[in-house]
């Protein structure tokens, strides 16, 4: 199976199916959204590795919903849209799409397109292992390899949750991670409990890396929604 997930965002059911039926030929795992509401509350929950976007959706416009994933997402976002004047696609790739098909297209062409758009998030991912081998961020420095972090030159005493908490934001900097998606990477679910547990984690990695935990640096909360980490100059 192919570990890339995509996040299909088309109202027009024959254009889904004929969509979601060549992921799936091609053993892409594949969520789907019918209108913009859904595409971004999938996107925010699930965080794929690309997204197929209609521009034409009955309740937001395409381009509005690539302007609200963009506030905290860089996820590749492919539109595939009947609207082929030059100053419609430019709107969309000004806006933070990455890449414009117009319909109707060939399934060939589309698959040619996952596969430049995965070569970039694989060179890219490559390029960030190398380079981040060991993550600073202002005080802060985690050593992926050894599995240790530290503020300045002291040593940080975490939990295992809390130390997999620390990574997980480390690696998704200026992103909003919701609380579903954070629960579903530490614990593998998101019940209420395991929503609840998060807070308490987060509190207490707080208190060990957040000079004022009242007013952190690092962690940002966005009440109802996640948690981000910051870039500290």
């Amino acid at each position: 199976m192919n570990k890339t997930m995509i996040l299909v965002v088309e109202d027009d059911a024959p254009v889904c199916n004929l969509i979601t039926t060549t992921l799936k030929t091609h053993d892409y795992k594949y969520l789907v959204a019918h209108n913009g509401e859904s595409a971004i509350m999938e996107a925010s929950s699930h965080n794929p590795d690309i997204i197929l976007l209609d521009l034409g959706l009955p309740d937001i416009d395409g381009v509005e919903v690539i302007k609200k994933i963009r506030t905290w997402s860089d996820t590749p976002i492919i539109v595939i849209s009947a609207r082929s004047e030059d100053s419609d696609k430019i709107e969309a790739l000004d806006c933070g799409a990455d890449d414009y098909l117009t319909k109707p297209f060939s399934i060939e062409e589309l698959l040619a397109r996952l596969r430049v758009t995965q070569r970039r998030l694989a060179a890219i991912q490559g390029e960030m292992q190398k380079s981040q081998a060991v993550f600073t961020n202002g005080n802060l420095k985690i050593d992926y390899a050894a599995g240790c972090a530290y503020l300045g030159e002291a040593p940080l005493h975490l939990t295992p949750i809390e130390y997999k908490l620390l990574c997980l934001m480390s690696k998704n900097v200026g992103k909003v991670l919701t609380h579903t998606y954070i629960t579903q990477k530490i614990w593998g679910s998101s019940w209420d409990t395991d929503i609840a547990s998060l807070r308490v984690f987060m509190a207490t990695l707080r208190k060990k890396i957040e000079s004022q935990p009242n007013s952190p640096q690092y962690i940002q909360t966005h009440i109802g929604v996640g948690y981000r980490m910051m870039k500290v100059e």
